[in-house]
């Protein structure tokens, strides 16, 4: 910033630019923590510079993801609380990047408010940081822009964009998958960031009180526990990816199993899974009960305890719940590939 940097006549129509620079002097530090050693560029700058490792690759793909975090959102409004919400926006985009077999490299957040609040926008940021923290990735560019007029005051939306890379020869191929390969399962946190639009309305939150205890829910309240962040898979999926011959991975996120665990089959396979085999969680039980939502329509919207899933070769199966144990994650058997072109079946 500038001395004489001010325009008092943008300030009046409802932008403060000098609240921008205090967001960005505040945010340095989080942003600091997600530094790798391809980072060329400081914040700050009119683009992000990123030199990425290609040693050992004979034909580098750059891999490219983008998301937001959605209604969820309005659930961090109700608590004030934003320092986690970043996680969620980095969880959607480095998610999906795993799934074709990319490391994330870096990532880009843009956030747009009614009113630029620095120590808000920093809160927002330093989920962002600890997602790619978690991820691997650099936090290297992102834009915040103060919208008078077409955003609340209290109000924003934070959306993201991540890049990563991956040798042409290990992108993963769903039509290597076979039948009899099995199908392991990464447990979520939670509801994760999709499906919010039915949890809200089934709970009415705009008009509930939301921070009381509830016992199907451990004695943690519903707010708490929709807020929970969206789990990151990048370091055990690659862990895996390193050990283990991984033929396909799906994320599962809006849609549930209907929808996503297809996208990771060839045409002609489906994934058999039992109903019981699935480690549902608590939180989904309470949403079906509460919204009298019928068993397909859950799995239809939400992951239900099952934020990715991993299909490996049989043989192979009982290596990758090892591994994928070792990095932390109590990974299961969910289920198998059968001929068939419904896609899921659960019985």
């Amino acid at each position: 910033m500038t001395k004489n940097s001010r325009s008092d006549a943008y300030a009046a129509s409802g932008v403060d630019i000098t609240a921008g620079y205090k967001a960005v002097q505040l945010m340095k530090e989080h942003v600091g923590r997600t530094m790798t050693d391809g980072v060329l560029s400081d914040v700050g700058g009119f683009g992000g510079l990123f030199k990425p490792d290609i040693t050992g690759m004979s034909e580098p793909v750059l891999v490219s993801g983008t998301d937001g975090v959605g209604t969820k959102l309005k659930l961090a409004f109700l608590a004030d609380k934003h320092d986690t919400v970043g996680i969620d926006c980095v969880a959607m985009c480095v998610n999906d990047i795993i799934c074709v077999g990319a490391k994330p490299l870096f990532f880009l957040d843009y956030i747009a408010c009614g009113k630029n609040l620095p120590e808000r926008i920093a809160d927002i940021v330093k989920g962002v940081s600890e997602g790619c923290v978690q991820s691997g990735a650099a936090l290297i560019g992102g834009e915040t822009a103060e919208m008078p007029g077409f955003y609340p005051e209290d109000e924003y939306d934070l959306a993201g964009f991540a890049v990563g890379i991956a040798d042409r020869a290990k992108l993963l191929d769903k039509n290597q998958v076979k039948e009899g390969d099995m199908i392991i399962a990464l447990p979520s946190s939670g509801v994760h960031s999709n499906g919010f639009s039915l949890v809200r309305k089934v709970f009415d939150v705009e008009n509930s009180d939301l921070t009381q205890p509830v016992e199907e829910l451990g004695g943690k309240s519903l707010l708490e526990t929709l807020l929970t962040p969206t789990k990151i898979y990048v370091k055990p999926v690659l862990s895996l990816m390193e050990q283990v011959s991984v033929k396909s991975v799906a994320h599962i996120t809006g849609g549930g199993f209907y929808e996503n665990i297809p996208r990771s089959l060839p045409e002609g396979l489906s994934a058999k899974i039992k109903k019981e085999d699935v480690r549902v969680l608590p939180i989904f039980e309470h949403i079906a009960k509460t919204g009298e939502i019928s068993e397909h329509d859950m799995f239809n919207t939400f992951n239900m305890g099952v934020g990715m899933i991993c299909i490996v070769d049989a043989e192979d199966a009982p290596q990758a719940l090892q591994v994928l144990r070792e990095a932390g994650e109590d990974a299961y058997m969910l289920g198998e590939v059968v001929p068939s072109e419904e896609g899921v079946i659960l019985w």
